[in-house]
């Protein structure tokens, strides 16, 4: 099973939700090989809501996860901001997840982001697997939180954005905090759009549909990380397009048609 852990389904959390765009974004994952996808959509994003209620309309449920016409499997997840300066993964069932976003709706803006420990607080709450999103990042703060603190967390994702600037040096610091505080770390692209699919991904030896199962095969060590050749340019070529179409709908244009006609 070939997973991305690390995906959002809006070309930018600013602009309104469109499922037409939604619908291209997850035929080009299938296009691209990949068999289930994490959907790790930016808490405070406009309509999150909506993406969620669109997704469980037009899918079928099997275990945890929705899966859409096209066969792709959908294993919902959240990133939300922490005060400290960083991403936290949340996934879990997307009942789950729409009720952690309510419960999120005072904290959805700077200066009101929780802290780190306050946040895994109410996380852990719930049956959810949380995880640190791209930690190296610049800005974000994660890896000089407290140890007992990191561990709590469930695993650590290796982000293709980091590893097409600095292959090497990603892979080395982020696993370097995986063995840490022993933890597994997964490969996620951080796409908003769908040339970047496929840059990194995680294999898994079979199929598997609950987080429970996921997480068993993930602390077994029951995959590989694969990273393109090509992540570099993948990468580099979706911040272009991303930027383009901003730009044509603030223009006023319609860069849904524009992408898919």
């Amino acid at each position: 099973m070939k997973l991305d852990f690390h995906t959002h389904g809006k070309l930018a959390k600013r602009l309104p939700f469109s499922t037409e765009y939604t619908d291209w974004l997850f035929e080009e994952a299938k296009r691209a090989g990949l068999d289930a996808l994490c959907l790790t959509e930016h808490f405070n994003t406009l309509q999150f809501e909506e993406v969620y209620g669109y997704l469980i309309e037009k899918s079928r449920r099997e275990g945890d996860t929705l899966v859409l016409e096209n066969g792709v499997r959908i294993f919902p997840g959240m990133e939300t901001d922490i005060a400290e300066g960083g991403h936290i993964l949340t996934l879990g069932r997307a009942e789950t997840i729409l009720e952690l976003n309510q419960r999120l709706a005072p904290h959805k803006i700077p200066g009101k982001f929780l802290p780190f420990k306050e946040l895994m607080d109410l996380f852990r709450e719930y049956d959810v697997y949380v995880g640190a999103a791209h930690p190296f990042r610049e800005g974000g703060h994660i890896p000089e939180l407290p140890e007992d603190q990191l561990a709590r967390l469930d695993f650590i994702d290796l982000n293709g954005k980091d590893v097409a600037e600095d292959l090497e040096g990603t892979k080395i610091r982020t696993y370097e905090m995986g063995n840490k505080i022993t933890k597994p770390v997964i490969g996620g692209s951080d796409t908003h759009q769908a040339v970047q699919y496929g840059c990194i991904y995680t294999d898994f030896d079979e199929e598997v549909v609950t987080f429970q199962e996921l997480y068993r095969k993930m602390i077994t060590g029951a995959y590989y990380i694969v990273i393109s050749p090509m992540a570099s340019f993948q990468v580099r070529t979706a911040g272009i397009l991303k930027r383009a179409l901003k730009e044509i709908y603030a223009l006023g244009g319609d860069y849904v048609s524009a992408l898919t006609q």
